[in-house]
């Protein structure tokens, strides 16, 4: 259509001068939108209410939500990288704004599936175009810097939620007063669903591709060239998945998100299981709460940190750091984390940093192992593992605790069997990340690789 060309990537190339700063916000835009995922917390117990269903059905959409997420990455990637930034944002844009008005009219007329298929599977597949839709043009925009490139804009994600749960909490009171119910997260539903469309076509319209042949002033591509695990060539994304390195690093993310999410799912109760005295715990509520926000800000700002330093370190060398100090983590949580309030804090709290990074990080380590050629789509793939984790962490901790008793009533020797199975987990990522090496040349495009803009010249 005609009248959306001006989403088609060769009428997204940056003219001379543009400023490659203007890109992280433009992902930031995209990416604060679809953090509010992990704001749901905030209405469950509302919508619970409303249809009269268990909590385990309304926690159905948001595993929806996430697996497809990692479907649609997946399966969009190649047609992302291959249409432009521009296009894949505006598609998430349009996905994820009409599953929140779809999820809305399922509300309103007390029909859940509609919510499955409106925020679960319609708003799934905005969150997974939306995620890598930044993500090779940030790499292109900053070769010099693709760690910070990328953590800048996937901190968005981390911290989406911290936006989100605020606001949501003020419209909740504003349509609901004291006690929302069913019809105020309906009237959420529309707002959020407006307001994300409008501040995503900020990113939509900012966003554009480097012009054939740029590169930032003073830098010398051969200097990344030289380092060991930094390849020269390119790869496709059809070939990547046959390579041993890619399911390496899938092992690598799927290790490290598993631990993660084992403290992230059972965090507030776990704090105060910890430190228990008799029937009592010596952790508040509202303590707790305030623990679950610091592990935000640790997800959040481990995502720019530790990626902004992998560019210095180099990207192995760093997950290195992730997954083995993760492991001592773990193992001190289950032998003494239960002896300080602040030791206790203090391990989670570099756990989910090494969490948030090792998101923010890896595509930047596929960017060196694969060349820039499609790593939008590769990335997509690779988020497969961050689907299969969503199931297997909380599954894990789950079954381990249900033995035990509930969350909330049970003591530091309950979750020291899970605590152990995650150190475990993670010295499996350890090997898995020890084993990779440079791509063979044999996997490498021949000739000179040109991307969609390039070929349009």
């Amino acid at each position: 259509m005609a009248a959306l060309s001006f989403l088609d990537r060769e009428h997204t190339v940056a003219p001379p001068g543009y400023s490659r700063w203007l890109i992280p916000p433009a992902a930031l835009a995209i990416h604060l939108c679809i953090g509010q995922a992990y704001a749901t917390s905030v209405y469950k117990a509302t919508l619970v209410e409303h249809f009269n269903a268990s909590l385990t059905s309304i926690g159905i959409i948001f595993s929806i939500a996430i697996v497809m997420l990692g479907v649609s990455a997946a399966l969009f990637g190649t047609w992302v990288d291959r249409n432009g930034p521009r296009k894949a944002m505006f598609t998430a844009a349009c996905c994820w704004s009409t599953g929140f008005m779809i999820g809305s009219a399922g509300i309103a007329t007390e029909q859940l599936w509609l919510l499955y298929l409106g925020y679960g599977f319609i708003g799934g597949i905005g969150l997974g175009i939306g995620y890598i839709s930044p993500v090779s043009t940030l790499m292109k925009w900053f070769p010099d810097r693709p760690g910070l490139a990328t953590g800048m804009a996937i901190m968005g994600f981390g911290g989406g939620a911290m936006v989100a749960a605020p606001l949501e909490r003020e419209l909740l009171a504003r349509y609901g007063g004291a006690t929302p119910d069913g019809h105020a997260v309906m009237q959420m539903f529309i707002t959020l669903g407006v307001v994300y469309f409008l501040v995503m076509m900020f990113g939509v319209f900012t966003v554009k591709v480097p012009a054939p042949g740029w590169s930032p002033a003073g830098f010398d591509p051969t200097t990344v060239k030289q380092k060991s695990m930094v390849s020269s060539g390119h790869v496709s994304a059809a070939n990547a998945i046959k390579t041993p390195q890619f399911w390496l690093l899938w092992t690598v993310l799927l290790c490290n998100v598993t631990a993660g999410i084992g403290i992230l799912e059972q965090a507030a109760a776990m704090i105060q299981d910890f430190f228990r005295e008799g029937d009592v715990s010596t952790v508040t509520v509202i303590v707790a709460a305030g623990f679950v926000g610091l592990l935000s800000l640790a997800n959040m700002g481990g995502r720019i940190v530790w990626s902004s330093t992998s560019d210095f370190t180099g990207r192995k060398p760093i997950y290195m750091m992730y997954l083995g100090v993760g492991v001592l983590l773990y193992l001190g949580l289950a032998s003494f984390g239960s002896q300080s309030t602040a030791l206790f804090v203090a391990f989670c709290f570099l756990i989910i940093s090494f969490y948030g990074g090792g998101f923010a990080t890896v595509p930047a380590y596929l960017r060196d192992l694969f060349g820039t050629y499609q790593v939008g789509a590769i990335h997509g793939r690779l988020l497969t593992a961050w689907s299969t984790a969503g199931v297997v962490g909380p599954l894990i901790v789950n079954r381990v605790l249900d033995t035990r008793g509930e969350p909330g009533s049970l003591v530091a020797a309950d979750y020291r069997p899970a605590l152990l199975i995650m150190a475990g987990v993670l010295a499996v990522g350890f090997v898995a990340n020890l084993m990779i090496r440079p791509v063979s040349e044999k996997w490498h495009e021949k000739g000179q690789v040109k991307d969609a803009v390039e070929a349009a010249h």
